[in-house]
């Protein structure tokens, strides 16, 4: 009788979609930190990423976003600039950073932009299928419209293109729309309840930094930030 009781169980386990079974208890998203060309950050995105480690993501970061005991499980990243933006953070931690490598060498938009679309939907089925990040905490530094574009969206009715579709973000109220071209410096932080898709909170933290790294921009969501183009830094 008990051997029949596990067989059914088994096969119940089996019949439930993999998603509910490997879904991570938080997801933390994150824009690349300012950058100086198509290759790397610029002097500000530099010390965005030594600031993130010190005061939000690192191991014994002075504002962590890991209550005691928890710590992050994988840092995901797309583009050379996401990647060099939680390096820093992810080394403190001994961890690697996961990279959805995109090549960087196309210099066609529609071939780059496509690249994008398809490293995005790869990286996010792993997020909320890989049973390696069940009830675990993971962090993507994304780039930005790929976070969430409405225009991309509209561009592209037939598919998911952004991690906010992906996420099922698009369902909770007030999750903005579109990732502004001025802001550097948010966190989204997306939390789940095992078995439900659809997150049960979501919160957007503004990255306001101390000493030393206080003078780095920290404005307001949807509002300009002319700092970084001032010091030589691009969009």
């Amino acid at each position: 009788m008990r051997g029949s009781l596990l067989w059914c169980f088994s096969v119940i386990v089996s019949l439930l979609p993999v998603a509910v079974l490997a879904q991570p208890e938080r997801i933390i998203i994150l824009r690349h930190a300012e950058k100086l060309n198509r290759h790397e950050l610029c002097e500000m995105g530099k010390q965005r990423a030594q600031a993130l480690v010190h005061q939000f993501l690192g191991q014994g970061a002075g504002q962590s976003l890991f209550s005691a005991g928890q710590k992050p499980d994988a840092f995901l990243a797309i583009t050379l600039h996401t990647t060099e933006t939680v390096t820093p953070a992810a080394q403190s931690w001994n961890l690697p950073v996961i990279a959805y490598k995109v090549s960087g060498k196309n210099e066609d938009d529609v071939a780059k932009e496509a690249e994008l679309i398809q490293r995005t939907q790869q990286a996010a089925h792993d997020v909320l299928t890989d049973p390696r990040y069940a009830g675990k905490i993971v962090v993507m530094a994304w780039e930005h419209n790929h976070i969430a574009k409405s225009k991309l969206e509209e561009d592209h009715p037939q598919e998911q293109v952004t991690l906010r579709q992906f996420f099922h973000l698009d369902q909770i109220a007030d999750v903005p729309a579109t990732w502004p071209d001025s802001n550097y410096d948010f966190f989204w932080i997306v939390d789940y309840m095992p078995g439900n898709p659809v997150p049960t909170g979501f919160h957007m933290l503004r990255q306001s930094f101390t000493t030393p790294f206080d003078s780095l921009p920290a404005n307001g969501w949807e509002k300009p930030e002319p700092e970084h183009m001032e010091q030589g830094c691009k969009k």
